[in-house]
């Protein structure tokens, strides 16, 4: 008897989330005001943060293979006080003619006034484009159009899936543009006051956070057979869980077979593998029909995997509905969902039970941490999106750290795959199988400047 929690059941409960909820987002209504509370200040006694130069390392990325889109672009949002913020271009999305934008909308202002407003969003659906026209530089769903070479419909077309909505600051949702900028004034103010971001954020958990619990999240591997040993060596490594991202679903040698009935093989061999303690998951990224997920799905709840992410398109959303009602683990929904109001709907109607989310699609740090304290405000989990750069992994590691209904890091696998000659830092798990939180102020993880000015092609301004 299939006994999961409904959201409707969740929603006579949402009471005793309100509390966390409301306090989070009263930080990110006024976030200087408590970064300076946090260290006993007034947000007058901050150093200058009027933003005074925006600019672009342009690197070169020789020998380098991005996991997520990136060209060797690192913003820099520079205050009057010196203060610099940082965050990689490109995670996913081409963000042309960002100088150009931000000279515009962030230089002479100060973060104290851009950062409650910048990516927030009310969640209204707007008209397509700036204030319902299109701009130049930015052409929200016909870029992933261009990218995934599918046609209307596909949930890499934000029209599809509730893009395009105009946002308080002004401009489109999804804004990437705006997204980069959050990320970097976040840094900036962590760094005005000496502290992580993730401890300014305040989802709930005040400071109690400071590890997560690391999986190794898979590559999409050619054959059924090359999944039983990657996680074995995964869990040699000190992971505590591992998930699957299958491939064509084929054998190494043999006839051809459909690459569902390829797939559930591999979930048998790596629950063989792994044994009856080790948590597992599956995310085959929107590749089955209903049938498909729904028999690999009864699968997975055999097999006791702990989650079945993106089974289909997202813009199926009464093929969720029904997958969520059918299955006794959670359906992870998300990655492809571009606003609030998608995020608000998709709980509403039991089209998910988990809200994932990539901090680059939803407005950044501001843009996640609501859509996090939304899901916790239905008794859901939220579940950040770990894949790319070490910029790109360190911003969901601060939102997993800040909100009280995440408790996984994921770490692709290899973790090779995440190191970046511009950066130091390389995530690994400690022997009890956790990521340590940062402790430098800001995101945590700097720029290597010395290789970066070894790798440096120009600065455009």
């Amino acid at each position: 008897m299939k006994v999961k929690t409904t959201r409707r059941e969740f929603f006579g409960v949402t009471a005793g989330f309100a509390a966390s909820t409301a306090y989070g987002l009263a930080i990110l209504a006024d976030p200087a005001s408590a970064a300076a509370e946090s260290v006993g200040v007034k947000s007058g006694d901050l150093p200058d943060l009027t933003i005074k130069e925006v600019k672009v390392y342009i690197a070169d990325l020789t020998g380098y293979r991005s996991l997520n889109g990136e060209r060797g672009e690192i913003v820099s949002i520079v205050t009057e006080s010196g203060i610099e913020g940082n965050y990689t271009l490109g995670n996913r999305n081409p963000t042309t003619g960002w100088v150009d934008w931000a000279k515009s909308a962030l230089v002479g202002k100060s973060l104290v006034d851009l950062l409650p407003v910048l990516t927030s969003t009310s969640g209204l659906r707007g008209s397509y484009g700036f204030n319902g026209q299109r701009d130049g530089r930015y052409q929200g769903g016909s870029t992933f159009r261009r990218m995934a070479g599918r046609g209307n419909g596909s949930a890499f077309d934000t029209e599809a899936v509730g893009g395009g909505l105009v946002t308080r600051g002004g401009g489109q949702w999804p804004n990437w543009y705006a997204a980069a900028a959050d990320v970097c004034l976040w840094d900036i103010l962590g760094k005005a006051v000496n502290r992580p971001v993730y401890k300014l954020l305040s989802g709930g958990c005040g400071s109690s956070k400071d590890k997560i619990m690391a999986y190794a999240s898979s590559t999409h591997h050619p054959a059924i057979e090359d999944y039983a040993p990657d996680v074995l060596k995964a869990k040699s490594e000190g992971f505590k869980g591992y998930k699957i991202h299958p491939g064509s679903g084929e054998h190494t040698k043999g006839t051809v077979i459909p690459a569902y009935v390829g797939h559930m093989e591999e979930i048998k061999q790596v629950r063989q593998a792994a044994g009856d303690e080790f948590m597992l998951a599956h995310d085959p990224v929107q590749m089955y029909n209903r049938y498909e997920a729904m028999k690999v799905g009864r699968l997975l709840d055999e097999l006791d995997y702990a989650w079945f992410e993106d089974p289909i398109r997202t813009t199926d959303m009464n093929g969720l509905i029904e997958l969520c009602a059918a299955l006794s683990l959670p359906i992870h929904v998300g990655e492809f969902l571009y606003s609030i109001s998608d995020f608000a709907e998709y709980i509403s109607k039991g089209a998910l039970d988990v809200a994932r989310l990539i901090a680059d699609n939803v407005g950044g740090i501001s843009g996640s941490m609501r859509v996090g304290l939304l899901a916790d405000a239905f008794g859901l989990e939220c579940t950040p999106h770990n894949w790319g750069n070490p910029l790109d992994l360190a911003v969901h590691f601060h939102l997993e750290l800040a909100l009280p209904n995440a408790a996984w890091f994921e770490v692709p696998y290899p973790p090779e795959l995440a190191d970046h000659p511009l950066f130091k830092v390389k995530f690994r798990p400690d022997q009890d199988g956790y990521i340590s939180a940062p402790t430098a102020p800001g995101i945590g993880y700097p720029i290597d400047r010395d290789a970066l000015d070894k790798r440096l092609k120009r600065i455009d301004r």
